[in-house]
């Protein structure tokens, strides 16, 4: 500690100074010697810290707070890299700002410490405040192969910086909660049925982020990040999985069955999710409300022959439906070669207009499905999409998810395709976000996720009262054959 004093006056000592500021290094220089001589005197390590935190708040404008001594000397270090003289061989120019956006004034000013693009050196850590980030983008994306099309999805995606955080939080948090899942399963807290999500997060992202809160969504099994997505909490959803009281479903649907408002399930007959999505399509029509269904189903569900029978219906009756396939390579067990003649699923509708989305990108499947959702609700009938991703897991957790593919193919992926990371170096290297900002809310989300775990693992389980609940909608009585003449079950809703 005594060398870091004297290291943390000679920073300050070497500090650029202009006019006007003369007294603020003053009063840095005398911090720094009066934490020198507290130190020789043993001072009391909380009369450190207090001094180490005072400066600190001076120099870099922010509000340090109660920290331990390691991460005030981590603070301490990157000021020193900051203010240290340029090597030599750095004479580039510097690296000027963007222009701050027009500041309201309900605008945030709070300062933060952010990293920048590195140069020669080492890292640069700055003090500045919310408006100094870039506020818009504009970026290419993968151009969407189309069938029976005359137009295309955009080949630009505009960003706002609010709109990134929000869609990095939303895929994070998936992320985050189907690793707990998996943990939670490995421990056998969760039993029986369950598919992960992980991986395929920028599908139900960005598909989220271009329809409404009123249009409509059913999926298949693999439905957690759907579940969040349309507004259940993370405690429900995983409480759900552990079949207690607190789920979503009160415990009795596990992880298949979870239901929201405009949101119709998972559900666990493969395929069987699309002819009820084209009757969802069908009551939007006839209610006349301008609504879109949204109907998820995976390349293993693809070649079921009540997907063409729906298709059929919705291009007869032109139904405002997006029929969506996630094809993420595999089904259960084998490739999508094994398994279809033909994999080009956006053209499996035939006479149903088709796009093909890279599903790796939240910004190419938030652009597609916008382009989606104006073609139904332009009355052209049903539309079809195919996601091309891919999942971290296998089928179930009963797959190992290496006996047909590789680890290496699985670590190829995360390494150059993985939708979190792709999204959260797009907003750095455009200077929308700041690292230090991703790891407050990656810090968050953990907690969050922990917090929800802890709820899904002490709640208790359904009564057996409640065994025949929630069947009927209008509280029909429900009589048992074979029990007891005397004792009748009644349904409560």
């Amino acid at each position: 500690m005594f060398s870091w004093c004297h290291f943390f006056a000679g920073a300050i000592s070497r500090t650029d100074t202009k006019p006007g500021v003369l007294s603020d290094r003053q009063r840095f220089t005398d911090d720094a010697r009066l934490l020198t001589s507290g130190v020789r005197s043993r001072c009391s390590m909380k009369n450190m810290l207090t001094i180490i935190s005072n400066a600190l708040c001076r120099m870099t404008g922010r509000n340090v707070g109660a920290q331990t001594v390691s991460e005030l000397l981590i603070d301490l270090s990157e000021y020193v890299n900051l203010t240290s003289p340029a090597s030599p061989a750095s004479t580039r120019t510097p690296r000027q700002p963007p222009k701050p956006p027009p500041v309201s004034a309900g605008a945030a000013a709070e300062p933060l410490v952010s990293d920048l693009p590195h140069r020669p050196g080492g890292r640069v850590v700055v003090s500045r405040s919310f408006a100094d980030f870039t506020p818009q983008a504009t970026f290419d994306i993968k151009k969407c192969d189309v069938h029976r099309l005359e137009e295309a999805p955009p080949l630009k995606a505009e960003l706002t910086r609010e709109q990134g955080l929000q869609y990095y939080r939303t895929m994070q948090t998936v992320r985050r909660m189907e690793l707990k899942a998996d943990q939670l399963y490995k421990q056998k807290i969760i039993r029986g049925f369950c598919h992960l999500y992980d991986g395929q997060e920028a599908c139900a992202a960005g598909i989220e982020a271009s329809i409404n809160s009123s249009d409509h969504l059913i999926t298949a099994y693999r439905a957690h990040g759907y579940t969040f997505t349309r507004g259940v909490s993370i405690r429900e959803i995983l409480a759900e999985l552990t079949g207690r009281k607190g789920g979503v479903a009160k415990g009795k649907g596990g992880s298949m069955h979870m239901y929201a408002p405009h949101f119709y399930g998972g559900n666990g007959i493969v395929g069987a999710q699309v002819p009820l999505g084209a009757g969802i399509a069908l009551a939007c029509q006839y209610q006349g409300n301008n609504e879109v269904c949204v109907t998820l189903y995976g390349d293993g569900a693809a070649n079921q022959g009540q997907l063409f029978e729906a298709f059929n219906m919705a291009a007869l009756w032109k139904l405002p439906c997006i029929f969506i396939c996630e094809n993420n390579q595999y089904g259960m067990g084998t490739s999508m070669e094994r398994a279809s003649a033909s994999t080009d699923y956006y053209k499996r509708g035939d006479f149903i207009p088709g796009i093909r989305v890279d599903g790796m990108d939240v910004l190419c499947v938030r652009e597609a499905t916008k382009f989606a959702a104006d073609h139904c609700r332009a009355g052209k009938g049903p539309i079809i999409m195919e996601l091309q991703t891919y999942r971290y897991h296998g089928h179930s957790m009963s797959d190992p998810g290496v006996s047909y593919r590789t680890r290496e193919e699985i670590q190829e992926v995360r390494s150059k395709s993985d939708p979190i990371s792709l999204l959260k170096d797009r907003m750095l290297s455009n200077n929308m976000a700041s690292v230090v900002e991703f790891k407050e809310i990656d810090v968050a989300i953990r907690k969050e996720v922990e917090d929800a775990a802890q709820f899904a693992t002490s709640d208790p389980e359904p009564p057996l009262e409640e065994l025949c609940n929630h069947i009927f909608f209008n509280n029909p009585p429900l009589e048992v054959r074979g029990t007891n003449p005397w004792s009748k079950l009644k349904s409560v809703s």
